[in-house]
């Protein structure tokens, strides 16, 4: 399994994944060093990094999620090489599992990312005008804490997107099922219903509301772990993707 992996993450070193997960971070930093500029009078740490961390659980981490799986599955779609892997001496479903789990590490370096660059983004703000320099503790395991359980809470979604671009070999049922579920997630963000949509699952970890975000998180985690068992069972039983 873990020569699989790292075949894996060879391919993806050589792919666009590298400045996907820069980029994603790190339009976030760059939206909050311009929005800070703008500021006449010093805000609390919390206003920067927690409203930086809402920006990557309600938009760009679903989208990177379907951007990514999208390119982890267009790996092998693209120069058709699943008969190939499929044929190896090794069981199938090694192949399945070495892309999610490349796909997760993936994500959790760009969920780093967010805390590392938003921090670097508003000290560059404050080293331009001093007087913005922000208020309170910069309580740095809360943030890593709210991220981590965003990271978790998105397995299912992740999970979701894969195995559709897993499936198909058109990027287009990914894009079309990514950009969907984004979108209601955003029109249903104070739904109460809306804590069962998968996509909605990782912004529910800002919510004040026990329920919501217990909810949201047991069903992320629970729910993604379970289907990937799934996915890695059923795909492996498919002679031909």
């Amino acid at each position: 399994m873990h020569r699989v992996l790292i075949v894996e993450l060879r391919k993806l070193n050589r792919s666009l994944a590298a400045a996907l997960a820069i980029a994603a971070p790190g339009l976030i930093a760059v939206f909050t060093f311009f929005n800070m500029l703008r500021g006449k009078t010093a805000q609390p740490w919390d206003m920067w990094m927690v409203g930086a961390t809402g920006i990557w659980a309600f938009f760009m981490l679903p989208m990177s999620v379907t951007a990514l799986t999208a390119l982890v599955a267009h790996m092998e779609h693209g120069p058709r090489t699943w008969d190939h892997l499929r044929a190896l001496p090794l069981p199938r479903w090694t192949i399945y599992a070495a892309k999610a789990i490349s796909v997760f590490l993936v994500l959790a370096l760009m969920s780093i990312g967010v805390f590392v660059l938003t921090g670097a983004a508003v000290k560059l703000a404050v080293a331009l005008k001093p007087e913005l320099a922000p208020t309170g503790v910069f309580d740095a395991t809360v943030y890593l804490d709210m991220l981590g359980r965003m990271y978790l809470a998105a397995t299912l979604v992740v999970v979701i997107q894969l195995w559709i671009s897993l499936r198909w070999a058109s990027f287009v049922p990914g894009l079309v099922v990514g950009i969907g579920g984004t979108f209601f997630a955003v029109v249903a963000t104070a739904a109460k219903v809306g804590v069962f949509l998968p996509w909605q699952m990782p912004v529910n970890m800002l919510s004040t509301e026990g329920w919501r975000l217990h909810t949201a998180l047991s069903l992320g985690l629970g729910g993604g772990l379970l289907l990937l068992a799934l996915m890695l069972w059923r795909l492996s039983r498919r002679e031909v993707l």
